[in-house]
């Protein structure tokens, strides 16, 4: 390997690492963001935290390195241009093609651990990432009894407090309805006061309550519904202290199998093996549906209707061959035979109607489910490519603008990344709901932005001046001349001002 690939690997490795952790901590806050309200409450381990955002890391990792690649192709030229490096190089006679080379050969390898890191570490990060995140989902939050709203978080209770004191954790005005027994309202405690704390292991909650009243209905057994009295029982008391079990408020990890058919969970052998089942399933349901409806439902010799009871001999030929004048037949009927075979006629086009409505959502679910799997399919390999059509743009960019560091750079590849998840976000949209095939909705997002990457590149090949703004403005000044017929006079640099 020559000194100026291992220079140019040099300075591309240390911009990629620093903008690859920079993204994922990106996507690791937005992920905390979106489900912040999930999570907190929940009284979480430090230990159960770091494990969901460790593996939820994992999920971005794929999503993180093609804009990454972006970013340090724009920081590793622009700087390079930016300190004449570049320039040197290609007055030594190397072209920006040879240049871009080894990084181009090292975004390759990315690429293909990308894609190995796809297809193998991410189903199963994915999977106990979504696992751990719907156990959590399930844990039962801290208590936070609001005033003035029944609280029914605990098995078999039903708490309302009329006022609750920030400070001191007072509560005032408590209602216990004990839902035990589950036969109703039988057992009520009302309180004036009272505090309320959960058990150094939390396995049960501690009411302490003051000045209230327990009713209890008495129930009575054999005695008829018309002689009973429904008595109860009240108990006052000044202080009373109660014990509730708190269960189901820790955290109870599921198995790996909830997940295993989800179409994010599977490698690429098995996503091929479900698109072959779907697939062949689709395709008979189809044939079946298909084959029901042409003989049962869209022409069938039991649905006639025959006033005089079944055909003759003499026409036996023509029902059996199933080709005759409907108009010619419809006007032999009687005034009640055509009414009648109307309203026949009519109930058997509801019919059909009916069973073409229900089976064609039937499939067109189908039809989506299939498409989610194939989606993924392609996604596995369009995100790896990705790797590639981004350093083809941020490459020849960063040797145009000239600029290094994170200003410029990061802003420009903020744009073009913003550009393809849109469209790649679109694509996958149409895709999935059978607007257009799954390789054009999963690769919209290439065939746009790849023209765009040759373009600069030769572009920057050529050294043109296409961030230059002179340029832009000699460009319009020369339509203006047209429009207007004035030729622009050109002023000591040669460039045109216009009179």
């Amino acid at each position: 390997m020559k000194k100026i690939d291992l220079f140019m690997i040099r300075s591309f490795i240390g911009p990629l690492i620093l903008t690859f952790f920079i993204v994922l901590i990106i996507f690791i806050l937005q992920f905390l963001w979106m489900y912040v309200d999930e999570l907190a409450g929940k009284g979480l381990e430090p230990k159960v935290l770091a494990e969901l955002l460790f593996q939820f890391s994992l999920t971005f990792v794929p999503l993180s390195l093609p804009l990454a690649i972006l970013l340090a192709s724009l920081m590793t030229f622009g700087n390079l241009g930016e300190f004449l490096e570049l320039t040197a190089l290609k007055s030594s006679g190397i072209p920006l093609q040879r240049i871009m080379l080894p990084i181009f050969v090292f975004a390759t390898l990315l690429s293909v651990g990308s894609y190995l890191f796809a297809d193998y570490v991410l189903p199963i990060s994915t999977r106990k990432a979504r696992t751990l995140l719907t156990d959590i989902r399930r844990m039962r939050p801290e208590l936070n009894i609001q005033a003035g709203t029944f609280y029914n978080g605990i098995d078999g209770f039903s708490i309302k407090i009329t006022d609750k004191d920030p400070e001191t954790n007072r509560l005032d005005g408590i209602y216990i309805y004990d839902h035990r027994e589950g036969i109703g309202n039988t057992s009520v405690i009302h309180a004036d006061s009272g505090y309320m704390k959960v058990t150094p292991d939390e396995s049960g909650l501690i009411l302490t309550l003051y000045n209230g009243n327990a009713y209890k209905d008495i129930e009575e057994k054999d005695v008829p519904q018309e002689k009973r009295k429904y008595p109860f029982r009240r108990d006052r008391f000044t202080e009373q202290t109660m014990v509730i079990e708190l269960v189901g408020f820790g955290l109870n990890r599921s198995g790996m199998d909830i997940y295993r058919s989800n179409y994010a969970m599977l490698n690429t052998a098995a996503l091929t093996f479900y698109i072959d089942s779907l697939s062949t399933r689709f395709e008979s349901r189809t044939d079946a549906y298909f084959t029901e409806f042409s003989q049962t439902r869209l022409f069938s010799r039991s649905q006639f209707y025959y006033p005089d009871g079944r055909p003759d001999n003499d026409s036996a030929a023509v029902w059996k061959s199933n080709k005759f004048n409907v108009r010619t037949a419809f006007d032999t009927l009687s005034f009640m035979d055509k009414s009648t075979t109307i309203s026949r006629a009519l109930s058997f086009a509801r019919e059909g109607t009916s069973f073409m409505t229900e089976k064609s959502e039937a499939l067109v679910a189908e039809a989506k489910n299939l498409r989610r799997y194939e989606a993924e399919k392609y996604k596995r390999f369009t995100l790896p490519f990705a790797c590639l059509v981004f350093f083809f743009i941020g490459a020849p960019l960063g040797a145009i603008i000239r600029k290094g560091g994170l200003g410029t750079p990061a802003v420009i590849s903020v744009l073009f990344f913003v550009v393809y998840y849109v469209i790649t976000l679109s694509g996958e949209k149409f895709a999935k709901e059978l607007i257009i095939s799954v390789p054009l909705g999963m690769l919209a997002s290439t065939i746009i932005l790849l023209p765009i990457g040759i373009f600069l590149t030769y572009k920057a090949t050529t050294d043109a001046a296409i961030m230059n703004a002179e340029t832009y403005i000699l460009f319009f000044r020369k339509i203006g001349a047209f429009l207007t017929g004035i030729k622009p006079e050109k002023d000591d640099e040669g460039t045109g001002t216009g009179t």
